[in-house]
């Protein structure tokens, strides 16, 4: 679905089944990562994050070029960094160190829990899975329009917009237990300093790094790219127009962060839907039908959807935080 050169299949199906076959050792260290950051133990958090990153790191080089495994070798990496990650925060919820332990008796399914804690998760799950569906339909238009160096550009954007977003996500995960916490023991000025801080925080480091996108493309595209000159240019070109919108989109990020915490699930799954579904893959495969250039007109898709999403989300949240607060204060 997301390609045609059956060497990239080869390889991403060698990776993804090793992967895969873990997945539930994976799915298991992100839980209790989440529980603790629930819980207010953020270093605990952040070690069990950085274990499986700095393993992986380091296992990767390893078994790759010393041992000479290739891809199996990056997808060996993968799972045993995630298998020690998932080891260490067990034996620590068995341990001495917790008062919030591992029990039988928790693990009875209960529909009052369940439902809310799915309802909410709704939103997060569909602006993480609507990312294939994304690369697909950016991958056949660009292949159609561009050939294999747009859909190779639009790898190293993925991954650019990634060293955009990812922090502005940790800010906004850390802050959402703090905002759930403080509405539910109805602390509202602590609630606005709360999402006040984190609208703060997120925008201006999302506007620094669009601004320095936009002055020096080139630098970014040379931390991915070393090789080709012909993918380097487009790939310099592309950025400006891709990233152009990105300055504003702390916002929106922030918004739907604040919307999650307060447990507001249907509006803050409305702005997930929003951006990519509704706005951004449309827009993918309408816009080249007005441009001549059509490689530009893909491209142009990201800051269309990104503008109309981020207004349409700060307007919801004017409209509905002082109604919400006030509900949360009876």
């Amino acid at each position: 679905m997301f390609t045609g050169d059956t060497q990239v299949i080869a390889l991403a199906c060698t990776y993804s089944t090793r992967v895969f076959a873990f997945a539930p050792v994976i799915g298991l260290g992100l839980a209790y990562e989440k529980i603790f950051q629930a819980v207010g133990r953020m270093k605990v958090s952040m070690i069990c994050m950085m274990l499986g990153c700095v393993t992986n790191i380091i296992l990767d080089p390893v078994f790759i070029f010393v041992f000479g495994m290739g891809v199996q070798g990056a997808a060996l990496a993968t799972v045993i960094s995630q298998a020690i990650s998932a080891v260490w925060v067990i034996l620590f919820l068995t341990g001495k160190q917790t008062k919030l332990k591992i029990k039988t008796k928790y693990f009875k399914p209960k529909a009052s829990v369940l439902l809310p804690v799915c309802a909410l998760g709704v939103s997060p799950f569909i602006m993480n899975a609507t990312e294939s569906a994304i690369n697909i339909a950016f991958n056949a238009s660009l292949s159609r329009y561009g050939g294999d160096v747009a859909v190779g550009a639009m790898t190293i954007l993925s991954s650019i917009m990634q060293l955009q977003f990812m922090p502005v996500q940790g800010i906004a995960q850390g802050a959402q237990p703090i905002m759930s916490f403080n509405y539910g023991a109805k602390k509202m000025d602590r609630v606005k300093k709360a999402y006040r801080l984190l609208m703060i925080c997120s925008f201006t480091y999302t506007m620094i790094f669009c601004l320095a996108v936009e002055i020096a493309p080139g630098f970014f595209v040379h931390l991915f790219n070393s090789s080709s000159q012909e993918l380097f240019e487009m790939t310099k070109w592309a950025l400006r127009i891709y990233m152009a919108a990105t300055g504003v989109f702390g916002i929106q990020l922030a918004v739907q962060q604040v919307f999650m915490a307060l447990g507001q699930a249907k509006i803050s799954l409305f702005i997930a839907c929003l951006r990519k579904i509704i706005l951004l893959i449309p827009l993918i495969y309408i816009l080249p039908h007005f441009f001549a250039d059509k490689v530009f007109a893909v491209f142009l898709a990201e800051p269309v959807s990104d503008f109309i999403s981020v207004t349409v989300a700060a307007t919801l949240f004017f409209l509905n935080i002082k109604k919400i607060l006030k509900e949360g204060e009876v």
